[in-house]
């Protein structure tokens, strides 16, 4: 339900183009926030562009644009209330033959890129008494084969996030997690056609190594994805971290989400090695027949 109070208060919305993002900032709309929708191009603005959603352009890897959205708070009588760095790329490799360029940008994006918009509009938050949603991944907490990158920089979010949070409660700002398992969105599609990109720059004795851990996976992750939460379920719970009164440090979004955690509590590391070996090998394809 709509209040005056709610329709003081901005909210912003990195990755706002498509999936949980767009899903997110029309359920915000949908509660009286005027949400700051950030998309990469102007064909994205378009299609979001609505009632309470105006799109702005948003790399968070540019300074320049998170310099344009930092005026465009400023020059608003209105308070910042939320900032949901949802923005993110999926890239599955192998550690081994993921090239270092492919590291740097997936920590640029998935990491360095929410650090940038966080301290840039922290100063806003803090007057407001504002909250940071940071949407990891429950890959934030287990990492699986070939997720070296996309883990490795959404652990990195958990752990800033927890610093952050112990910095910056006292001072009256929240900071939550949110830990989506699998979603119906574009991102596991593009992250199948970028894992089948890289897969096909490794080397033949990397493909020996990999291959048939690659299509395993590619074959678990549309699985996952097709079973998994619609991106408007996944932001709802995001919508909760955005209103709650008191919110949790942490949100998990999906029953294999929970599980995961769950599980992670009470089994051993060599336990969980073979609980997931075990899934891939239920995904990974058949020998042809001679």
């Amino acid at each position: 339900m709509t209040t005056s109070s709610e329709n003081q208060k901005l909210i912003v919305v990195t990755g706002a183009s498509t999936g949980m993002g767009a899903s997110a900032a029309r359920g915000l709309a949908r509660q009286g926030f005027h949400v700051l929708a950030g998309v990469r191009r102007d064909r994205d603005a378009d299609a979001i562009r609505s009632a309470g959603i105006e799109p702005v352009i948003l790399d968070i890897t540019e300074p320049a644009h998170v310099a344009a959205l930092t005026a465009r708070i400023a020059d608003d009588a209105r308070r910042l209330h939320a900032l949901v760095n949802n923005a993110g790329i999926q890239v599955n490799a192998p550690v081994e033959a993921l090239p270092m360029a492919e590291w740097r940008q997936v920590f640029e994006v998935n990491l360095f890129g929410h650090i940038a918009v966080t301290q840039a509009l922290l100063p806003a938050l803090l007057r407001s008494g504002g909250r940071v949603i940071n949407i990891s991944s429950i890959g934030g907490r287990f990492a699986m084969a070939t997720y070296g990158a996309y883990a490795g920089a959404k652990f990195a979010l958990e752990a800033v996030s927890d610093s952050l949070r112990r910095e910056v409660e006292p001072l009256g700002v929240h900071v939550v997690v949110v830990e989506p398992g699998g979603i119906r969105t574009e991102m596991a599609t593009r992250g199948i056609e970028t894992a089948n990109r890289l897969a096909a720059g490794m080397t033949p004795e990397q493909d020996a190594r990999y291959g048939g851990l690659i299509r395993a996976n590619n074959r678990l992750m549309a699985s996952g994805t097709s079973s998994g939460l619609t991106a408007d379920a996944a932001a709802r719970v995001i919508t909760k971290a955005v209103t709650a009164r008191r919110p949790r440090t942490r949100y998990t979004a999906g029953r294999d989400a929970a599980l995961i955690v769950r599980l992670g509590r009470v089994l051993s590391d060599r336990t969980l090695d073979r609980i997931l070996a075990a899934n891939l090998r239920r995904h990974t394809p058949k020998p042809a027949a001679a």
